[in-house]
């Protein structure tokens, strides 16, 4: 602290001066004993939130008149159920304090929620949206659920009505099956693991069809391990077909949209994994009489064909078979014998044919007719044969091997053979 005298109108003043931090210290042990600054309730308009590495978030609120920085430390922020987002309107209780090292006050927030929404409700929308971004609800995921059971496993509380209406509707429809209870927590903040678990175990160590995974109704924050992504991803992961039984009719969890199939209720579910035997008795008597009216049918159709098979007259006269192929086999006959004839007389007919005709009555007039004719044919080559040519004083001239008939044909240098009559010479063009 420091001070300094002033002498005004022979009056000496002292002024007293103290430092930054003891103004600040000064104005927090005044913030600090109002106590109605140590709880507050507070609604605006989130702006500048960030949420660091170390899980602590930031972030200022607003409205229309003013401007407050806020902290969320991470043990606080690790509970909430949504993902605060600027411009969302909240409602945010906390406490006021001073930040020393910059001055300012602000709001330390250790709950928020949405202005108008429940936190829960928010955190639901918020994972549905995403999950169902991410495919968890698609049609092309959902596995059909086995018509006729053996054995069913049912993942809820060991006691309650739940287990009672399940057990109690399946015997009383399906008493065939067997049904295998993995008792769980269905409330609570070890529900969720504890589900996850069961879903495991019955999915990897039972030989199951279906799998019911459900609890009876309640409040949203009754039913929130059902609303857990763990839970989502547990049932999404399950290779047996299941089917959720959450809450009452008009209650809606993650689970339900992430199942294979949703039931409204856990009698409801009960009724979707098991047929009727009294129904399936009913279709089996009624394919029953529907097969032996068939059976009846066709053979009353049989008797009455036999009846009209046996009056053919085949039947009451055997031997006609007999006598018929008899007769088919003296036609036959007799056609072989006409055919045979026909064709000898045909033969005979051609034979003689032959015989009157020149060959046989005089073949010399043949021969002499057919050596004429070569004699002919010999001079007419004689004619047209070049040699002869050559004997009668010509020579014949080639190039390259072939005959050359017109001067226009040949080129100067180009060498020529002349055949003479006596012999060959070779010459060129000038």
């Amino acid at each position: 602290m420091y001070k300094l005298c002033i002498k005004i109108r022979g009056y000496v003043m002292e002024e007293e001066y103290i430092s930054v931090s003891q103004l600040t210290d000064y104005i927090r042990k005044l913030i600090n004993s109002d106590s109605r600054l140590k709880q507050v309730y507070v609604r605006g308009e989130i702006s500048n939130f960030k949420r660091y590495s170390s899980g602590h978030c930031y972030f200022s609120l607003k409205d229309e008149g003013s401007v407050i920085p806020g902290v969320m430390f991470y043990g606080f922020a690790s509970k909430l159920k949504f993902e605060p987002k600027n411009g969302m309107k909240v409602l945010v209780r906390g406490y006021v304090d001073v930040y020393k090292s910059r001055g300012n006050y602000q709001l330390y927030a250790q709950r928020i929620i949405e202005d108008g929404l429940g936190e829960l409700h928010i955190a639901f929308e918020q994972l549905k949206k995403e999950l169902e971004s991410k495919g968890y609800f698609e049609d092309d995921l959902k596995k059909p659920i086995p018509k006729f059971p053996k054995r069913i496993g049912v993942v809820t509380a060991a006691t309650g009505a739940a287990i009672r209406d399940i057990v109690t509707t399946i015997k009383r429809r399906w008493p065939l099956c067997e049904i295998i209870l993995f008792p769980s927590l269905v409330q609570g903040s070890l529900a969720a693991n504890n589900i996850v678990r069961q879903i495991f175990v019955a999915d990897n160590e039972f030989e199951l069809d279906t799998l019911i995974v459900g609890r009876g109704g309640g409040n949203i924050e009754d039913l929130w391990a059902f609303n857990e992504r763990i839970v989502a991803k547990a049932i999404l992961a399950c290779e047996t077909p299941v089917i959720s039984a959450v809450g009452h009719e008009i209650d809606w969890t993650i689970a339900d949209y992430v199942a294979d199939i949703r039931a409204a209720t856990p009698t409801a579910a009960a009724e979707i994994a098991v047929p009727d035997i009294r129904e399936i008795s009913s279709k089996v008597d009624d394919l029953d009489s529907r097969a032996s009216n068939v059976m009846a049918k066709q053979l009353n159709d049989n008797l009455e064909k036999f009846e009209r098979i046996k009056n053919r007259p085949l039947f009451k006269n055997p031997h006609m078979i007999h006598e018929r192929r008899g007769m088919d086999l003296d036609f036959i006959k007799g056609r072989l014998v006409s055919s045979s004839k026909e064709m000898i007389h045909s033969n005979q007919m051609r034979l003689s044919k032959v015989k009157s005709s020149n060959v046989f009555r005089n073949p010399q007039s043949i021969l002499d007719e057919k050596t004429i004719t070569l004699s002919r044919n010999i001079d007419k080559l004689k004619v047209l044969n070049p040699l002869l040519t050559i004997q009668r004083g010509y020579a014949v001239a080639r190039s390259k091997g072939k005959v050359v008939s017109y001067a226009k044909d040949l080129k100067k240098d180009e060498e020529l053979e002349l055949e003479f009559k006596d012999g060959k010479v070779n010459t060129r063009v000038l």
